[in-house]
Parts: C-alpha cells; sequence; structure tokens
C-alpha cells in the first residue's frame, strides 16, 4: 500500500461536525449496504483512516502543539502564547488543541468502520482481512494514545458513529482508555504483517514500539523492556552510520531507511506536504525553502545551547547558523535570529521523499535503556551498551564498538534514566518527544524553572473542545480540565 503519508482514501467516509456538533459523527456517511462489498473496499476503508492520522492529525498543528511546548524553544507570532508555560492557551491556539481532537476522532470513527463492516464482507482472502482488521486496531490504538496523553480522560468510542443517536459518550478514566489502547495494540501486533511495502504502514515492529511506548508512559517497566527487546533482537533494523552531520538526512530523507519503523512520508516535490515543516523553523531562504515564518526560536539558555557538546554531530545537523547567499558564500544569519532549526530542511542530494518519524530503531535502543534499568533497579551492562551505542553514532564512532565518548559504568538507577532523557531529547529534538517525555517523568516544572519558566498545572492538559462540551449530552461545563 502507499505510505500513510500520500494514502489515496478511496472511501470518503467524511467527517466533519453536524452543524458543529460532536466531531466523530459523519456528515456524509457511506451506507455499508452499499459500499462493503469486498476487499478494495475493505482496503479503502482502511486508507481512509490512514489518512485521517497521517495527512490530518500528523501536520503542523500537532508539531506546533508537541514541540512549543517544549523546554528548548520559544514561538513567535501567534505561536508565542503557547511558549508563555505560565497563562493558558489564547482562543488561537486552543482553536490548534480543538482541532487535534477532531483529526484523532475523524481517524478513531473511520478505524471502527473497518472493524465493524469488514467482518461482514463475504468474498474475502482471509489473510487479507486478518491484516486490514490488525492496522484498523493498530490506527485506534494510536490515536488514543495521542488523545490521552494531551487531553486526560476521553470519551471511548469503539463502534462507528453514524447518525446523533451516537452523540453521548462521556469522558472515561486515562487507565479505561490505557486498556483499550493495549488491547487493541496487542490485537494489531499479533495480526500484521512482519514485512509491508513501505514504512508509512503498520508492522509488527510498529506495534510493538506503540505497545513499548505506552508500557513506559504507564510505568509497565518490564513488558515496556521486553516490548523493546524484541524489535531490537528482530534483526531487520540497524542504526545508519554518521560520519558527519548531513549523514543523518539518510534517516529522515528516504522510506528505505534501515531505523525507519513507521513514518509519514512527505514529497519534496509537492510543497503543501512539507513547506510547512521548513518554514516553521526558518526565515530566510535554505536550499529549496525560498520563504520561513521563523515561528519556532532555539533557546540557546535550555540544553541545546553551551551544554550540547560541539562534537556531538546532531548538534550542526539539528542548528545552524550560518546560510549560502546567491553568491554561493556562507554568510552569518541575522542577530535577531542567529541560530535556527535545520532537520526540517533537506541537503538537495535528490532524495524524493521526506520522513517525519512515528517511530525509528533508535528509539528503540532508548525504551529498553530507560525500561530496563527502571525495572531492575539500576542500569545492566546490556541497558548501558545500548545507551551507549546512540551516543557513539552521535560523535561519528561506530554504534557496535566501545569509543572515547562512551557513558560509564556505576551510575545509579537516577543518574541513569536522567542521561537517558537527555540523550532522548538531542536524538529526537523536533520529533515530538520532549513535552511527553517532561510529562510522562514528572519533569515538566523542574525543566522549565531551568531556563527561567514558570509551569502551571493547568497546562499539563489541553482543554477539551467547546463544540464537544456544548453537543455532547455526556459532558458538561464540570468536564472540561482545569482552568478552561
Amino acid at each position: 500500500m502507499k505510505s500513510i503519508g500520500i494514502a489515496i482514501v478511496t472511501l470518503m467516509i467524511s467527517l466533519t461536525s453536524c452543524q458543529d456538533m460532536l466531531d466523530e459523527i459523519p456528515k456524509d456517511f457511506v451506507a455499508r449496504n452499499n459500499y462493503y462489498k469486498n476487499e478494495a473496499d475493505a482496503q479503502g476503508a482502511l486508507n481512509g483512516a490512514y489518512n485521517a492520522l497521517s495527512k490530518e492529525f500528523y501536520g503542523i498543528d500537532n508539531y506546533i502543539l508537541s514541540e512549543l511546548h517544549g523546554d528548548f524553544l520559544n514561538g513567535r507570532g501567534s505561536q508565542a502564547p503557547i511558549s508563555n508555560m505560565h497563562q493558558l492557551l489564547d482562543q488561537q491556539n486552543i482553536g490548534r488543541a480543538s482541532n487535534q481532537w477532531t483529526r484523532l476522532y475523524q481517524g478513531i470513527n473511520r478505524a471502527n468502520a473497518v472493524l465493524d463492516n469488514v467482518p461482514q464482507i463475504a468474498q474475502m482472502n482471509e489473510g487479507a482481512r486478518t491484516r486490514i482488521l490488525a492496522e484498523a486496531h493498530f490506527l485506534r490504538a494510536l490515536a488514543y494514545f495521542e488523545l490521552v496523553r494531551g487531553f486526560g480522560a476521553v470519551p471511548i468510542k469503539t463502534r462507528e458513529s453514524t447518525d446523533l443517536s451516537d452523540l453521548e459518550s462521556p469522558r472515561r478514566p486515562e487507565n479505561e482508555v490505557y486498556e483499550l489502547i493495549i488491547a487493541d495494540a496487542m490485537a494489531a501486533e499479533e495480526g500484521l504483517l512482519e514485512t509491508v511495502s513501505g514504512t508509512g504502514q503498520a508492522s509488527k515492529s510498529a506495534a510493538k514500539m506503540l505497545l513499548a511506548h505506552v508500557y513506559l508512559t504507564i510505568g509497565n517497566w518490564e513488558a515496556a523492556a521486553a516490548k523493546a527487546d524484541e524489535v531490537i533482537t528482530s534483526g531487520k533494523y540497524q542504526l545508519v552510520n554518521v560520519q558527519q552531520p548531513d549523514d543523518f538526512y539518510r534517516i529522515f530523507g528516504s522510506n528505505t531507511s534501515s531505523e525507519d519503523i513507521m513514518s509519514v512520508h512527505h514529497s519534496e516535490t509537492i510543497p503543501s506536504e512539507i513547506t510547512n515543516f521548513l518554514h516553521m523553523g526558518n526565515n530566510i531562504p535554505y536550499n529549496y525553502s525560498s520563504t520561513g515564518y521563523f515561528a519556532w526560536l532555539p533557546n540557546m539558555n535550555s540544553f541545546i545551547g553551551e551544554a550540547w557538546d560541539e562534537n556531538d554531530l546532531r548538534k550542526p545537523f539539528n542548528l545552524y547558523t550560518h546560510v549560502q547567499n546567491a553568491a554561493g558564500e556562507w554568510v552569518p544569519l541575522p542577530a535577531t535570529t542567529p541560530v535556527l532549526f535545520k532537520k526540517f530542511i533537506t541537503n538537495n542530494s535528490g532524495l524524493s521523499t521526506y520522513s517525519v518519524p512515528i517511530y525509528r530503531y533508535a528509539e528503540a535502543l532508548l525504551f529498553y535503556a530507560e525500561a530496563a534499568c527502571r525495572a531492575e533497579g539500576g542500569p545492566s551492562a546490556l541497558a548501558l551498551e545500548r545507551l551507549n551505542m546512540i551516543k557513539r553514532r552521535a560523535y561519528g564512532h561506530n554504534p557496535a564498538t566501545p569509543s572515547p565518548v562512551d557513558y560509564a559504568a556505576g551510575m545509579s538507577e537516577t543518574a541513569f534514566v536522567d542521561v537517558v532523557l537527555q540523550e532522548r531529547a538531542y536524538e529526537f529534538l523536533i520529533e515530538r518527544r520532549r513535552w511527553w517525555d517532561l510529562k510522562r517523568t514528572g519533569k515538566a516544572k523542574e525543566a522549565f524553572a531551568a531556563v527561567g519558566k514558570n509551569l502551571i498545572d493547568e497546562r499539563l492538559l489541553w482543554p477539551i473542545p467547546e463544540n464537544e462540551i456544548n453537543n455532547n449530552p455526556a459532558i458538561g461545563q464540570g468536564d472540561q480540565n482545569p482552568g478552561y
């Protein structure tokens, strides 16, 4: 199948609000009796579920909210209020959060449509049916994971919404949402393919990574380590070797990276798909990006400043201070924006796609290192080795061979976990990880205090959309998240 970033939706289960009523309800519903006849129909419905998450959810609004809740950057313009962690989100950014809710429930409803209707298709290959249902379970699990992390308790919808009688749905406790996520992810793992046509499609490894991530989030350390280890020991992935900063583009610039487990893939030749990511971190031409908003400004007083070793190749890959002018000369950036982000800019290498990771192999190693250390009360030799593989690669060394930059043995559990979190911050900069890591570890206030910011408790959750409160009979204003 085509990667989820460019999936062609052959089934238009177009979920929109019914006069701004509950976002899960489809306006133009394709009746199951008229549509679900064969395998092609089932695949079309699945493509619609993929599209809701890839093009619609994993777009720029999601990155704006996730990244600008980080401690290493500040927003500019309409995004500046997100970085003001001492106050509530303003109306524009409340709208961005509401968009996330809408898009995730669109994906859930489309996945539910697959799960409700595909089992009844008579003329269908059973292997294809199993795979399609497993992928729908994966997509629903992924959507609920994004919802519960962002909004906390949320309505649980496990049946396709087809009319107004489906509006009523109360918020359910977070533990119930996680129970559904785990059940769905396990069902997905059981039925997904080992090898898929492209990393835009869910595979068994993607389900294992999702499970490891969920288990790490809820503190089931043993299960998190076990799932990450299954991915690592499968032998299907390896770290991309790096000798110079731009070698990291081999991870993000291709859908054939040895490190890519699951990604949204964007075409460099279709500006609308990638341009926003380029614009967010840039204010002058850089390679094929001709304009920019420079809306994400690095906070060089944070860990990405002097604390970040200049010999770490990830630093010049992620940040830049000079740009090439029309005469081909390298000149400094303006004094007003002396440092900008560089990861979402390609190096004009002729690559045809650009990957925005959902999961990559480096994270399996760091999932394992953290979870195993927490489970065992301290870092084992294996946990230390897998952490060191990430650091070695970052300095241009062979990941599989001891190096002068290795972390030494003997760290306490707390010290080791802190080092893992720091490596995650460097490794996954601008990959939607930092805020969620700070939240799940309870270190958010400490991290923001370190850069001179006060984080209020109300910012730990996004507000429930007003349309949901106004039109869902099971949710009232008293159910709103604190402060909103």
